[in-house]
C-alpha cells in the first residue's frame, strides 16, 4: 500500500467539528493523566505506611489491563482539529514531570532509603518518569525554541539530555540502518541491547553536537565545546540532582537517581521494539520501517506514541495528527503490555515479533528470504544457576543488605537481629499477596486478583503494626 494513502476511514469525520466533537477527542487523551498523577498523589501523600504504599500500584494494574485489553482505535484523525486543546494538554504534563521531582525531595526529605516508598519509586515514579520522555519526545519535534526548550528540560530530569541531540539528528536520520544505535537488530534481546545502545548513543549524540559546533574531531578541551548541548544538558540535569541531594538529603537524591534510571530502562525498552528486525530500503523512511499498534490506551493515553509510523515519515507532525498506516508492522499488544515482554519474556516477544515479520515480508524475510536460525547464547554465571537456587540467594542477599544498610545509616527501628526479623515478615506478607493473586487472577481478572491481594496485605500490615506497638 502506498504511504500517501492510508486506509483506514474516520468515523468521526462526516459529524460537523462542533464543541462536542472536540471534547470528545480531547477528553479521550485525559487518559495520558493516569500514569503521571499516580505519581503525583504517591509523593505528596507519602511517606506511606509499607502496607498501604503498594496500593498506589493498582493503577499501574488497570493501564497494563487497558492496554492489553484488545480495544483498538484505527480511525484516521481529523484535520481540521484545533491544535490549543492538545498543546495545552502536552504543556500540563510537563508540569506534573516537573512537580514529581518536587515531591521526590519533598517526601524523602522525611522518608528512610531502605523503606518500601523508595522500592516503589521504581513503579511508580520511574514509570513516570518514563512517560515524561514521550512528553518531552513531542515537544523537541516541535518547531518552537521554547516548546523544544521544555521538552530538553523534561530530559535533564531523568539524567537524557542527550535524547534531544541523538534523537532528532541522529535517529531520524539513521533508523532501520546499521548506523542507528537505536535500531535493534533482528535476534537480538533487549539486554544486549540496552548494553549496547545506551553508550552508542551518548557517543553519536557527542559527536553530532561538535560537528554542529564545526569540527566532530576537536578537542574536549576547544574552547568551542563552551557551546555544546551536550554538555549543557549534563550540567542541569547532574546539577538539579545535585540540589535534591543538597536541600532534601542522601534518600532524595537516592530516588532521584532511581527514577532517572528506570526512566532510561522504559525508553530503551520502547526503542528495542519500535524498529526490532526492521531494514530500511533506501533513504526515504516509510511506514513499513517502524512497529505500529492499533492499541486504543496506547494511543490515548502515550500521547499518540503508538503511531509510530506516521510519526518517523512526518516527524513534525502532531501527536493528535498522526495516522494509521496498514503497510507498517503491528505489535503483539500494546506498548505497556509489550514493555512488560520485552524486559520480562524477551523470548516470546522475538517469536511473535519474528512471526510478523515473515507475515509482513520485512527485515530478514524481504524477497521471500528465510533468514538462518539465530543461536541463543547459553546462559553464564549467576543466570546459569537454576531458580531453585537463585530466588532463595538473592531474597537473603536482599533482606541483609537491606537490614545493614539502615544499620549503618541509623534507620533501623530496632537492633539488627530483630530488624532482620521485621524485614523478613514484611517480605512474606509480599510473597503471600502476590500468591493470591495468582490465585485468583485466572478466575476473576487481574484488578480484582489484585485489589483483593493489596487488601489482604494492609489488613496484615495493619494488624501486625499493631501488635507490635502492644508489645515493645
Amino acid at each position: 500500500m502506498s504511504a500517501e494513502a492510508p486506509s483506514f476511514e474516520s468515523s468521526e469525520a462526516s459529524a460537523p467539528l462542533d464543541f462536542g466533537a472536540v471534547a470528545g477527542i480531547w477528553g479521550r487523551h485525559l487518559c495520558s493523566f493516569l500514569i503521571p498523577v499516580n505519581a503525583i498523589v504517591f509523593l505528596f501523600t507519602g511517606p506511606h505506611p509499607w502496607y498501604l504504599a503498594p496500593l498506589f500500584i493498582l493503577p499501574m494494574v488497570v493501564a497494563f489491563m487497558l492496554d492489553g485489553s484488545g480495544r483498538v482505535e484505527q480511525r484516521q484523525p481529523r484535520d481540521d482539529l484545533p491544535a490549543w486543546p492538545f498543546d495545552v494538554l502536552v504543556y500540563a504534563l510537563a508540569f506534573l514531570q516537573l512537580l514529581s521531582i518536587f515531591g521526590i525531595a519533598r517526601m524523602f526529605a522525611v522518608q528512610s532509603v531502605f523503606s518500601v516508598d523508595m522500592i516503589l519509586m521504581v513503579p511508580i515514579v520511574g514509570g513516570a518518569s518514563g512517560f515524561s520522555i514521550i512528553t518531552a519526545h513531542e515537544l523537541i519535534h516541535r518547531s518552537k525554541r521554547w516548546e523544544q526548550n521544555l521538552g530538553r528540560l523534561l530530559l535533564c530530569t531523568v539524567l537524557q539530555e542527550h535524547f534531544f541531540t541523538e534523537h532528532l539528528r541522529g535517529h531520524h536520520v539513521r533508523v532501520g540502518t546499521a548506523e542507528d544505535p537505536a535500531t535493534a537488530r533482528f535476534g537480538e534481546d533487549y539486554q544486549s541491547f540496552y548494553r549496547r545502545t545506551v553508550p552508542a548513543q551518548f557517543r553519536s549524540a557527542w559527536k553530532l553536537e561538535k560537528k554542529r559546533l564545526g569540527d566532530e574531531h576537536m578537542s574536549n578541551l576547544d574552547p568551542r565545546m563552551r557551546g555544546n548541548r551536550i554538555v549543557h544538558g549534563l550540567l542541569v540535569g547532574w546539577g538539579l540532582a545535585a540540589f535534591v541531594g543538597l536541600a532534601a538529603g542522601l534518600a532524595a537524591f537516592v530516588a532521584f537517581l532511581i527514577q532517572a534510571f528506570f526512566s532510561s530502562r522504559l525508553l530503551e525498552a520502547v526503542n528495542y521494539f519500535e524498529h526490532w528486525g526492521l531494514e530500511r530500503q533506501g533513504n526515504r523512511v516509510r511506514p513499513r520501517d517502524s512497529w505500529d499498534t492499533h492499541s486504543w490506551f496506547t494511543y490515548y493515553g502515550l500521547v499518540g506514541l503508538s503511531r509510530h509510523a506516521d510519526h518517523h515519515y512526518e516527524q513534525r507532525r502532531p501527536y493528535q495528527q498522526l495516522r494509521v498506516y496498514e503497510e507498517a508492522p503491528l505489535l503483539p499488544s500494546g506498548y505497556i503490555v509489550t514493555v512488560d515482554m520485552v524486559m520480562t519474556r524477551n523470548a516470546e516477544f522475538q517469536r511473535l515479533a519474528t512471526e510478523e515479520l515473515r507475515r509482513c515480508g520485512l527485515g530478514p524475510f524481504r524477497d521471500g528470504q528465510e533468514p538462518e536460525p539465530k543461536a541463543v547464547a547459553e546462559p553464564r554465571g549467576w543466570a546459569a544457576l537454576p531458580a531453585a537456587v537463585r530466588i532463595p540467594v538473592a531474597t537473603v542477599a536482599f533482606l541483609l543488605a537491606v537490614t545493614a544498610g539502615a544499620a549503618f545509616l541509623g534507620e533501623a527501628r530496632f537492633g539488627f537481629w530483630p530488624s532482620l526479623a521485621w524485614n523478613a515478615w514484611i517480605l512474606l506478607a509480599f510473597v503471600a499477596v502476590f500468591r493470591l493473586v495468582n490465585r485468583i487472577e485466572p478466575q476473576s481478572g487481574p484488578l480484582l486478583g489484585w485489589t483483593a491481594g493489596l487488601a489482604v496485605l494492609a489488613g496484615l500490615g495493619l494488624a501486625s503494626e499493631r501488635l507490635l506497638q502492644l508489645l515493645v
